[in-house]
């Protein structure tokens, strides 16, 4: 059996290119290129049947390193804790006040951009601090 070298997340969510577009911000990913025939993504929305326009949206790592996020538009909203959230890893190899210092920094530039802040879970004899957030839609994520 072959080893899976690539995977994509999904995000199920109202506005698929408002969540792609926070994601971006995030994470410094980009958005692919419209479809080979269309200039822009309004040109192959506009192409779409009413009811498929804006139907999900994706960015992607300009590197080609990190997964792609996929975000598709669903009917319902969310209405309990996410089962699979993603860590933002912000504070690899810090420790202390130069960790907390750079979670406190990345939620600031990540609340201007329509995130919301969670409680701070300090380090214990476990594990570092990390920060509990949620993006645009209210999907949950760490900021670590």
């Amino acid at each position: 059996m072959a080893s899976v070298k690539e995977f994509q997340v999904t995000f199920d969510c109202a506005d698929p290119e408002r969540v792609a577009r926070f994601w971006c911000e995030v994470l410094g990913y980009v958005l692919p290129a419209p479809p080979g025939e269309f200039a822009t993504w309004d040109d192959f929305n506009r192409s779409l049947p009413a009811e498929e326009r804006g139907a999900w949206a994706a960015c992607e790592d300009p590197s080609g390193v990190g997964p792609r996020l996929f975000f598709q538009r669903v009917p319902e909203g969310r209405v309990v804790k996410n089962r699979v959230h993603l860590d933002v890893r912000v504070g690899t190899g810090l420790v202390g006040e130069e960790r907390l210092a750079r979670l406190e920094a990345e939620c600031a530039r990540l609340v201007a951009l329509g995130a919301v802040r969670g409680r701070l879970l300090p380090a214990d004899e476990d594990n570092e601090s990390c920060l509990p957030m949620q993006d645009v839609e209210g999907n949950e994520f760490c900021l670590d």
